[in-house]
């Protein structure tokens, strides 16, 4: 794993020493962020990532100039990989780990956010409820960014208050990008 772009750029993370996280590829992750340019100013940007891992995808938004990253990761030994990756990259100033289960995270959070990363484990039986919980929580800014790695076999409901703006395909991955429901004047 890589830093793609940015201040950390061509950065090795260190990697969780197990298999228990599944961290975005490069392609994946290269993808969400070029979709991203077009979609949301990352420089400046409050993150948050949910699920983290080894905190691959925050990280790499710290390096394209995001203010600050919330990484939540509920695991002791991968809490330590993030804390040792936050030290490789000198970041301390500028991301906050927070070892909770991320549903409890959530209804807890007071905190509001530009873009939320949420990458949960292809079984988590919760994803299909990440969107409405953080929509209904107002977790994100005004013009801010949800986008949750998944199984392409995860569906998520439709609502009244937020929208699936675009969804990308990656063999048995999908990338899909949710957003505030914009009523029209």
């Amino acid at each position: 794993m890589r830093i793609v772009s940015g201040e950390f750029k061509g950065r090795t993370l260190v990697s969780v020493p197990d298999n228990s996280v599944r961290p975005a590829t490069d392609r994946v992750k290269t993808t969400i962020f070029n979709m991203l340019q077009n979609r949301l100013r990352i420089y400046g940007a409050n993150v948050l990532d949910l699920f983290a891992g080894s905190g691959n995808l925050g990280f790499e938004a710290l390096s394209r100039g995001a203010a600050n990253t919330v990484f939540v990761e509920s695991s002791n030994n991968v809490v330590r990989t993030i804390q040792k990756n936050i030290e490789l990259l000198k970041c301390d100033e500028r991301a906050d780990i927070v070892q909770l289960d991320a549903m409890y995270y959530l209804n807890s959070c007071r905190e509001r956010f530009d873009l939320i990363f949420a990458d949960p484990p292809y079984v988590y039986e919760q994803t299909i409820e990440l969107p409405a919980l953080i929509f209904q929580k107002n977790l994100l800014n005004n013009n801010g960014l949800l986008i949750i790695e998944h199984s392409k076999h995860t569906v998520f409901e439709t609502s009244k208050i937020f929208q699936l703006s675009v969804q990308k395909e990656f063999g048995q991955t999908r990338v899909s990008f949710f957003q505030k429901m914009t009523i029209a004047d």
